[in-house]
């Protein structure tokens, strides 16, 4: 059985802007989402760096099990950086 996930983005009419699926997803394919019209890499690097600059954020993170160099966010992690960040 699999289920699906969806985390909305609400304008302030409460009126759905975007779906995007709440699954786990690795540093470059989410740092792309947010970023596409730069290279992987630096798109990784500016993610990594909004994160970093966040500390409420990367404090839930690290709560949450994020370690620095680990290459996936779990799907609490990405619930975490879109309501910080907002949906790419």
């Amino acid at each position: 059985m699999s289920v699906c996930l969806f985390f909305s983005t609400f304008t302030t009419e409460n009126k759905i802007m975007t779906d995007m699926e709440l699954r786990p997803y690795s540093k470059s394919e989410l740092a792309q989402a947010y970023a596409p019209h730069i290279t992987v890499h630096a798109a990784v690097n500016r993610l990594m760096a909004w994160i970093k600059l966040n500390a409420p954020l990367y404090e839930a993170l690290k709560q949450h099990g994020y370690v620095d160099n680990r290459r996936l966010f779990t799907v609490r992690q990405v619930a975490l950086i879109f309501e910080y960040l907002g949906e790419p």
